[in-house]
């Protein structure tokens, strides 16, 4: 297998640290081209601190969520969402906690948004104590995300998409989840369920999903959070975070159902979440920290940048959209929308969720 080389620009001209302050408003001058716009999807929030934000496109415009709370892991950590109606963002709104019946309370994290062909948008997220403890849940909106109904409680084993987008295979019929468990070493799988045209919680029951046992035994790589991008005759690749120092990569072509070994690339990763997108063109965009690791596989989160390939193999680093020392830029989502717009979003330095848009026919 052909490994991926990883290139950069001969100088950082193009490095953006986008520190606008106004919820809504455009930089003078991006320097960068390409970023059609840049804002903060809010200003001001009733949580301190928030992480692992989503992004979807709906028939109103787009939906946002994240996770916010006193700190990550903190019981009282909720999901939230804006929605953009074209001209703003709305303010936060929470939409699920982790209340129990009993009265107790857990964390919850890693939302992951997902418009069906129907018009309604699913919103996966997770609940529990930590990633070894957490499980499943879903919930559906028919407003484009402006408010959420049927809260459902995934399958015994059934996590749903981890962290990044699900995709569509099988012409349309199976929604096909990249996940991955932390409780016996970090390993990836992927789950694969068989929509039915309705979007309610029997949609998601047992019978409709299929999970895949790991891809890996998690000794040469640790590795979880799974992203998906398309190559020619119907193949996947999937990229992934690891403990490694590297982003790791496998292939299928099944659409999904088995998967090659997972190999090192040439891109680093200093155990950060990725995100890549198949465009309409064919390009691959990347978004991701491109720094080494450090003690025990982790690294800075200070850099944040997108880069682009035509074949799958190799990536050219076009964007710097974070450089600041000690800054934390993390957990990117990016999308492509109807207008062949990507949208980008990220945590930014825990305290607020970032919004790019980009034109990749700028490059």
């Amino acid at each position: 297998m052909k490994f991926l080389r990883w290139t950069k620009p001969l100088a950082l001209a193009a490095c953006l640290t986008m520190t606008a302050s106004a919820q809504n408003t455009p930089p003078e001058d991006t320097s960068i081209p390409g970023v059609v716009q840049q804002q903060f999807i809010y200003d001001e929030a009733p949580f301190p601190s928030c992480h692992a934000s989503t992004i979807c496109q709906t028939p109103d415009g787009f939906v946002a969520a994240w996770f916010g709370g006193e700190r990550e892991g903190a019981k009282d950590v909720s999901i939230w969402v804006s929605d953009h109606d074209g001209m703003s963002w709305s303010a936060p709104r929470k939409v699920a906690d982790g209340v129990q019946t009993d009265g107790s309370r857990q964390p919850c994290w890693n939302p992951v948004l997902f418009r069906a062909p129907s018009g309604v948008t699913w919103l996966f997220i997770k609940v529990g104590p930590n990633p070894k403890e957490w499980w499943g849940e879903v919930l559906f909106s028919d407003d484009g995300g402006k408010t959420f109904r049927d809260r459902t409680r995934l399958p015994e084993g059934v996590l749903g998409p981890i962290r990044c987008k699900p995709e569509l295979v099988d012409g349309g019929k199976t929604l096909l989840c990249g996940s991955s468990t932390e409780h016996a070493g970090w390993r990836v799988h992927f789950e694969r369920l068989t929509l039915t045209g309705q979007a309610n919680p029997e949609a998601v029951s047992e019978q409709h999903w299929d999970r895949g046992e790991a891809i890996h035994d998690g000794q040469e790589f640790a590795a979880i959070q799974p992203t998906i991008l398309r190559l020619p005759n119907d193949r996947l690749r999937t990229l992934c975070r690891t403990m490694q120092s590297v982003i790791v990569q496998a292939d299928s072509n099944d659409n999904g159902r088995t998967w090659t070994k997972p190999v090192s690339t040439k891109m680093p990763n200093p155990n950060s979440g990725i995100d890549v997108i198949t465009a309409n063109d064919g390009r691959h965009w990347l978004i991701s920290n491109p720094l080494p690791s450090k003690e025990n596989g982790w690294g800075g989160r200070s850099q944040l940048t997108l880069s682009v390939s035509t074949d799958g193999e190799e990536y050219r680093e076009v964007a710097v959209l974070e450089n600041e020392p000690r800054g934390e830029f993390s957990y990117p989502a990016i999308i492509q929308a109807e207008d062949g717009k990507l949208h980008i979003t990220y945590t930014w330095k825990r305290q607020k969720i970032k919004h790019v848009i980009f034109d990749p026919s700028a490059i």
